[in-house]
């Protein structure tokens, strides 16, 4: 049993803002960090979905040994990192995860000897061989342009950048790359991560991953860059179609949330970004309009006269709204095989939230303070429910076979919580996966025949 009544009511110092604090225990809103050690052995007993996740990492035992060989690090209590660890079975996994109940878990890639045995391989010879492509966008590079939040703090109104990068990046990948199995995850607290998990986008090489990435990356330049975003002719369909998504975000979120044309300081920060002759003639407009739509349109009106009069195209106006909402991609994790990133399904110690899935379909609905903590799912199953005796006397019966008995009592803990919508799509997710391995094992068996 999982009692939390006894735990001490604390709003930690990084708590995410403009998040409203409900006062009890049962509002997914309230997560203390001193009560994970007690959480986690619950949450691996009896609310983590192993089975779907050795089913995803070993996608449909098509290649041999891929599980075997794949690195999993994890994060213990005080910071203690435990790197190259490796399992032959789900089995394995699972007693394993139970045992040390890590704060954190990172996947790596799919080596070329167990990892947990690299120290035993002959120099030079263990090589990470495969990985998903995998992208990690995190708020805290988009600090230069919101006004509302910064570092780790995020609220509704910035996360609708997290909003247009999936929907900008998600379409990229399936249009101009053809990948078809894409898994993006809510990192827990102030970014999100995509897995892409295509038999042919896992077994990209550094150049590949590389090449994708700067294909992808529009933003480019340090602090001390002004203008990140340079467009020339002609403009890419991507860029175009990219537009597009920024569009339709771009007056509620910009000049509404961020008040972007409203203030002096942000004002200022826009001008910058505008050719010196255009300008001086802005600067003396807006002392007379102060209202931000009309300023921006002020903006638009002077781009598309200097587009018609200039011999060299002016796309000032949409390279400030790409620099402002364009998505922003930590490159490095996108172009090594070796990197590892956080797992799905891992708690967010800071936050206590669960990494989940995100439904691509339903995006502009999905919130982030919305998504369940550990300690919120873990007092739901202390919750009765109709049915509860009869499901007692079920596993009672099924003790003969104690192993099937505990993968039905865990499907029906985890239904029991708000985790259950979020698993419902992984296995969604999985099932489309599945489709394309049967694929693979079909053609496997026709090579093996021919020959």
């Amino acid at each position: 049993m999982c009692d939390l009544n006894g735990l001490q009511l604390l709003l930690p110092n990084d708590y995410m803002s403009h998040e409203p604090l409900f006062i009890g225990v049962t509002s997914a809103f309230y997560y203390d960090p001193a009560s994970l050690p007690d959480l986690l052995p619950l949450y691996y007993r009896r609310l983590f979905p192993f089975s779907q996740y050795y089913r995803w990492l070993s996608y449909g035992g098509v290649q041999k040994n891929y599980f075997q060989n794949r690195e999993f690090s994890f994060t213990l209590k005080d910071d203690i990192y435990v790197r190259y660890q490796s399992f032959s079975t789900q089995n394995e996994l699972e007693k394993e995860m139970q045992k040390m109940n890590p704060y954190k878990i990172d996947v790596g890639a799919v080596y070329s000897h167990r990892p947990s045995q690299h120290n035993t391989v002959k120099s030079g010879t263990f090589q990470a061989l495969e990985k998903e492509l995998v992208f990690d966008i995190d708020m805290t590079d988009y600090d230069d342009v919101r006004s509302c939040c910064s570092a780790a703090d995020i609220c509704s109104k910035c996360w609708t950048l997290m909003t247009i990068a999936i929907r900008i990046l998600d379409r990229a990948l399936q249009d101009d790359f053809g990948f078809q199995h894409r898994l993006w995850v809510y990192s827990g607290r102030r970014g999100v991560h995509c897995w892409v998990c295509d038999e042919a986008a896992r077994k990209l090489s550094v150049a590949a991953r590389s090449a994708v990435t700067e294909y992808l990356s529009l933003v480019k330049g340090g602090d001390e860059t002004i203008k990140k975003v340079v467009l020339t002719e002609p403009i890419h369909p991507f860029i175009s179609k990219s537009l597009e998504v920024v569009k339709e975000y771009f007056s509620r979120y910009a000049l509404h949330d961020q008040d972007l044309m409203g203030s002096k300081e942000s004002v200022e920060k826009v001008l910058a970004l505008v050719p010196e002759d255009a300008r001086s003639y802005l600067q003396q407009e807006f002392e007379k309009e102060k209202k931000p739509e009309k300023r921006w349109k002020l903006i638009k009106e002077e781009a598309l006269r200097k587009q018609s009069t200039a011999k060299k195209g002016q796309y000032f106006e949409n390279e400030i709204m790409l620099q402002y909402c364009y998505p922003r991609l930590d490159a490095n994790v996108s172009k090594g095989v070796n990197h590892l990133l956080k797992s799905p399904f891992s708690v967010h110690p800071k936050t206590g939230r669960i990494s989940v899935p995100i439904d691509v379909s339903e995006l502009d609905k999905f919130d982030p303070f919305s998504v369940p903590t550990i300690s919120l799912i873990c007092e739901e199953l202390d919750r009765p429910r109709p049915g509860e005796e009869k499901e007692k006397l079920e596993d009672a019966k099924e003790k003969a076979d104690e192993k099937d008995a505990i993968e039905k009592r865990k499907s029906r803990d985890y239904k029991r919580t708000s985790l259950a919508k979020y698993i419902k799509y992984f296995d969604q997710f999985l099932d489309g996966m599945a489709r394309s391995w049967k694929g693979e094992r079909l053609r496997n068996s026709d090579l093996q025949k021919e020959f």
